[in-house]
């Protein structure tokens, strides 16, 4: 497809291919087809990058924070100018419809601004000192050279928030993306290349993930990482890490309730949940999946976001009306038939979906399964595809134990009118991200991560710099 670019590395300013001349093919998710290559990156690469790395480093963390900005602001700008370009590119390769492909590209310049501007407020203190002839206070000095990986489901969202927090620090970073969808994330480096980022500062590598980890993990240049993934993945990189003393942020898997009161709105409930529930085919960490209605709205609230599951329109994202695209790979589509199948052999209702759509591309019904085991696999296993789950509950005491009763704690949802109830939710439901009535996640602003077997540290709001940040002590009599 002539409109798809094979993707290189990005080392030291330079775009080019494996040092050995190996690549990885690219496939279209919605025809199965190859559309492209990308560099693999073997031992020789990741240390040129390295090397890179810590020079960059050297040079950025001297920049100022002003100057910092500036350049990062160009890249927001491009990339907003790029955004319909780079939309289409991240459909081909990954298979989200059109619209929010571009979407996501013009919403990843947003979180370059805001982190441009964090960048400028990394602010230390000066602390009350016990004796008059003694200065006390605290600076916040970039942590050093980054080793960020990233998975497919969000091409640009995924790095874009971990390179901007990166660069506002004042870090050099290197980025392992995703080979499935690599082109997208490249446009992205592109963009702040070509805003003027000095050679060395921002690195892009692809290639077999538990062999790069391992090695820039374990690397001395690397004195930080970010993770987002799985959780068995995640705990594997986060011991290798703490191994090596690292600094590590980890967004991990989820599995999220949905609390529905009796007093909720079903017509905003059903609304909201089933846009998010079948975005990006059910392939994000903090996707509505465990919906814990209470009894009397129960048949109702089944009846309606089944027929709000009927009414998705699913093909390939690049044909105008689509609602959900395919699924990324082919594995997705036996594993979530096998969970499907799991349910309603102990018991579960379907009341819509669980089939392959068509012999071409990875297409999957959206899936509704109602009265569902708690015994059941996919009550305990996160589905990662368009696959909703609705039960029943006689109280909030009830409904909120089943929002607990898992390990995750990435993000949960409820929907009431009553103010004592909401307040119960957000106190006690175990999640690192509770909206309640609306769908308020992902904002540049604020925290964006989990807690448990969900991971640790956050990727937006004002903490997010932190992780890239140390706080040093200097104390002197004057």
């Amino acid at each position: 497809m002539s409109d798809y670019p094979d993707t290189q590395l990005y080392i030291d300013g330079r775009w080019q291919n494996a040092s050995d001349g190996r690549s990885i093919d690219v496939v279209n998710p919605a025809t199965g087809l190859g559309i492209g290559a990308v560099a693999w990156a073997g031992r020789a690469d990741l240390d040129a990058a390295l090397a890179a790395a810590e020079r960059g480093f050297a040079l950025w963390s001297q920049t100022s924070a002003y100057e910092r900005a500036r350049i990062m602001r160009r890249a927001a700008d491009l990339l907003r100018e790029r955004a319909p370009a780079i939309g289409r590119i991240m459909t081909l390769e990954q298979g989200k419809p059109l619209a929010q492909a571009v979407a996501e590209a013009a919403a990843g310049a947003d979180i370059i601004d805001w982190f441009a501007g964090e960048g400028q407020r990394a602010y230390g203190q000066v602390i009350p000192a016990r004796a008059p002839d003694v200065l006390q206070m605290t600076v916040k000095l970039p942590v050093g050279p980054v080793a960020a990986f990233t998975p497919w489901n969000f091409p640009i969202n995924q790095v874009v928030r971990k390179l901007s927090a990166a660069l506002a620090a004042g870090c050099s970073i290197i980025v392992k993306a995703p080979e499935e969808t690599p082109a997208s994330p490249a446009e992205l480096i592109r963009a702040f290349a070509d805003a003027g980022l000095p050679a060395g500062v921002m690195n892009l590598v692809y290639g077999v993930p538990a062999e790069i980890s391992e090695y820039l993990i374990a690397h001395p240049v690397i004195r930080k990482i970010s993770f987002t993934g799985s959780t068995p993945v995640g705990k594997q990189l986060a011991a290798l890490a703490g191994l090596h003393m690292k600094r590590a942020t980890m967004e991990l898997g989820g599995h999220a309730p949905v609390i529905i009161a009796g007093d909720a709105d079903l017509d905003q409930a059903v609304a909201l949940m089933a846009g998010s529930k079948f975005r990006n085919a059910g392939q994000v960490c903090v996707s509505p999946t465990r919906f814990l209605v209470e009894t009397r709205l129960a048949d109702d609230f089944t009846a309606r976001f089944t027929e709000a599951a009927k009414a998705v329109r699913v093909g390939n994202g690049m044909d105008a009306g689509v609602d959900m695209g395919p699924l990324a790979n082919e594995r997705r589509i036996p594993a979530l038939e096998a969970l499907i199948a799991d349910a309603v052999d102990r018991g579960a209702r379907l009341t819509t979906g669980g089939r392959r759509i068509g012999n071409e591309g990875w297409f999957f019904e959206p899936t509704v399964l109602a009265d569902v085991p708690v015994d059941a696999r996919i009550m305990n296993e996160e589905p990662f595809g368009p696959v909703a789950v609705i039960n029943r509950f006689d109280s909030l005491d009830a409904a909120i134990a089943e929002a607990n009763r898992l390990p995750y704690g990435l993000a949960a949802y409820a929907f009431t009118r009553d103010s004592t109830t909401a307040a119960r939710i957000g106190a006690e439901v175990r999640a690192g991200m509770t909206t309640i009535n609306h769908l308020g996640l992902a904002l540049p602003e604020v925290p964006f991560g989990g807690i448990g077997d969900s991971g640790y540290g956050t990727e937006g709001g004002s903490e997010a710099l932190e992780a890239y940040l140390e706080t040093r002590f200097v104390t002197r009599k004057i």
